[in-house]
């Protein structure tokens, strides 16, 4: 495997990962400007109906956030990786990417990670770029296809199959295991993608009008095809559905809420997040600054549902400390 395929392999697997995250990544680093669930609908159609979790993320905002710019500082990242990707697949990571949607599929032979990414892409460099390194191109129903072969080769942890890059729309690509893109532009053509699942849609036509980073899953599905032993699977809450989302305006802001099988799991559910925040308050009392972070948790719902939301002001974002040059 030559470097310039390893820097695809590794962006891709790199956008997988932080697809799939970015949900909860997005619930606790924020950065965002509203967005409803609708802006990202077309994108949607190509998410299939039975994914058992569904992301998205503006990354655009959180580029241009002033929280990431304070983190940035704090904690500074070597460059020269970006840049170097960059040169290799014209993909700014920086500026080029709009927002995000991933899915993750369950109910195949092995989960299937999907992203669908909106932005400026340079179809030609990534084409030629896979095709150098032995990737080949297809058409399927009208969508080309670039299909790389990937293996656990060399220092990128991949396992043996074939990652394909799809482009979609004009500036609309997604990246997958090849049979989870084939699945979602069957599911776009045959209208029979999440947009047709109503209970997952409700959830996320919710938490989409006033955030716009977000995540909402099936609990009960992920934990039942996690191959857990039994020791922890019996000791896990009886969820049905899990819902994450975020939003900054100033400070920071989020919540989760879980929907559980019954009152009586719910119920439990709140027992333990009660414990949980009387602990926390109890080892904050030394420090004014995290007690006023924990005492923004607040734990509400009723029936089925519990919700756990905080809210984080924007000085204590401003007390996150720059980095310190290493002496030379």
């Amino acid at each position: 495997m030559t470097k310039k395929t390893r820097y695809f392999l590794a962006g891709s697997a790199a956008v997988l990962a932080a697809g799939l995250g970015t949900g909860l990544v997005a619930y606790y680093t924020g950065g965002f400007q509203p967005v409803s669930a609708s802006a990202v609908s077309n994108e949607l159609r190509y998410v299939p109906a039975d994914a058992t979790v569904v992301a998205y993320a503006d990354v655009r905002a959180i580029m241009d956030s002033d929280l990431r710019a304070r983190l940035k500082e704090a904690m500074p990242m070597h460059e020269k990786g970006q840049q170097e990707f960059q040169a290799q697949t014209g993909i700014d990571i920086e500026h080029d990417i709009d927002y995000v949607v991933a899915s993750l599929s369950t109910g195949l032979q092995k989960p299937a990670p999907l992203v669908v990414a909106r932005g400026r892409f340079n179809d030609t460099q990534l084409e030629a770029l896979i095709r150098e390194h032995g990737g080949t191109v297809e058409d399927y129903k009208g969508k080309r296809l670039i299909v790389c072969t990937t293996s656990a080769h060399g220092d990128i942890p991949i396992q043996t199959g074939s990652v394909t890059l799809a482009f979609l729309e004009p500036g609309l690509i997604a990246i997958g295991d090849t049979a989870a893109v084939k699945t979602s532009i069957d599911a776009q053509l045959a209208a029979h993608s999440i947009t047709s699942n109503n209970e997952m849609m409700e959830l996320v036509s919710e938490i989409g009008q006033s955030n716009n980073a977000w995540a909402v899953g099936r609990f009960d599905v992920l934990a039942s095809q996690a191959n857990l032993p039994e020791q922890v699977s019996s000791r896990l809450p009886q969820l049905k559905w899990f819902a994450a989302a975020g939003h900054v305006n100033g400070g920071l802001s989020g919540s989760l809420r879980a929907e559980a099988r019954d009152d009586q799991s719910a119920e439990n559910l709140r027992d333990v997040v009660r414990g949980f925040l009387g602990l926390a308050r109890m080892q904050a009392q030394a420090d004014p600054r995290t007690s006023a972070l924990i005492e923004s948790l607040q734990l509400t719902g009723t029936g089925k549902t519990v919700a756990l939301s905080f809210t984080v002001p924007a000085e204590v974002l401003q007390m996150i400390p720059k980095a310190v040059d290493a002496p030379r």
